[in-house]
């Protein structure tokens, strides 16, 4: 409750505590003279509450329940109501605000809370955990969505939903490119979805490698991702694709010393890191030494596709363009910001090319 005025502490303690008492709560009470009170209610089962009341014109109630049932949300709902209708009649018209918050559902089998990239925490409606395995290098989770359908999650971080075909457009050049009859390389990918849509595309042939590639990642796609992937993590070798299960380093410099080039080189590792220290975090090292094999293996005029992070990371995403100043050779860039669903926030991707120099 934020209130227009300051409020009288002693006179909402008084007003509210009848409430609590019906319950069978125990009260203790904490005075801090000129910082308000704080009013701890415990019952006999454990539920407790917390009655904050600052003096400026704030008052915090929170409840927290042991009961995971129907009448249990019932009877915490009631005594909201209970203590909204009593703060109404104190007041008269004075509060300025009342907000009310869902609750939130702690230890349960299904974790329905994930941080978005730019550290809000996003409740999800996850009604079922799909899978849930611990790799040699990972943790992954495929949870299913009413809204997004199977949701990949990898070591707590939203990596891609049956929704989200629109990440994947967005990585491949947004519908603007002609993949046929072309050389792909994608490093990464490992849930299918960007290797299954340019199969599509008549390619003359699509290499797919990553770094430390989790087969285990693969397995769980290919099995509850199909509506991502389709077929093409069915088999590792297809008539115009093949999967390396390899560290991607050593290939992109093998491939560099062979004089093997591609026409696309599509980057879907990471998200360009949250740090803004770029110098301290061997990340950014490691991106920028992809970049520069990318462009090694990359025709004249070919192009590189990578995602960025959330629009709101204006910093990470500044550093990250910095790094594109600083390859062996001088590139070019364009981005562009595209909404993927069960990100909930915006996401930018970039498309990079080798500089053209006159003759």
């Amino acid at each position: 409750f934020s209130l227009n005025f300051a409020a009288d502490c002693n006179a909402v303690l008084k007003a509210l505590q009848p409430i609590f008492q019906e319950q069978g709560m125990t009260e203790t009470v904490h005075n801090w003279e000129d910082h308000g009170y704080l009013v701890t209610y415990i019952k006999k089962n454990g539920s407790f509450a917390n009655l904050r009341i600052h003096p400026h014109g704030l008052v915090l109630v929170d409840l927290q329940s042991y009961n995971d049932d129907m009448r249990g949300r019932e009877e915490v709902d009631q005594l909201l109501n209970k203590v909204e209708e009593r703060m109404k009649e104190l007041f008269r018209g004075n509060i300025k605000r009342v907000k009310r918050l869902p609750a939130i559902l702690r230890g349960g089998v299904i974790d329905r809370y994930w941080p978005t990239a730019d550290g809000r925490l996003v409740e999800y409606d996850i009604d079922e955990v799909v899978y849930d395995e611990d790799s040699p290098f990972q943790n992954i989770k495929i949870l299913h969505s009413k809204q997004f359908g199977n949701i990949l999650i990898l070591s707590g971080d939203v990596n891609l939903a049956e929704s989200d075909l629109a990440y994947t457009q967005a990585i491949m050049g947004s519908g603007k490119e002609d993949y046929t009859g072309k050389e792909v390389l994608i490093l990464g990918g490992g849930d299918g979805g960007i290797l299954y849509e340019i199969v599509k595309l008549k390619p003359k042939m699509v290499t797919m490698v990553a770094s430390n590639i989790d087969q285990m990642v693969i397995d769980g796609c290919k099995k509850h991702m199909r509506k991502t992937c389709g077929d093409v993590l069915d088999s590792l070798k297809g008539e115009c694709y093949q999967v390396l299960i390899e560290d991607c380093i050593p290939v992109l410099k093998r491939y560099a010393k062979e004089g093997r080039m591609f026409d696309y080189v599509i980057n879907d590792l990471t998200a360009v890191p949250i740090s803004t220290s770029p110098e301290e975090d061997s990340t950014w090292e490691f991106l920028r030494l992809i970049l520069d094999l990318s462009m090694k293996v990359l025709k004249q005029d070919g192009k590189y596709f990578t995602q960025g992070n959330c629009i709101n990371l204006t910093d990470a995403l500044t550093l990250y363009e910095e790094q594109l100043s600083r390859l062996y050779c001088p590139v070019e860039f364009s981005k562009e910001t595209v909404c993927v669903p069960s990100y909930m926030e915006l996401w930018v991707f970039y498309t990079i090319w080798k500089k053209q120099t006159g003759i």
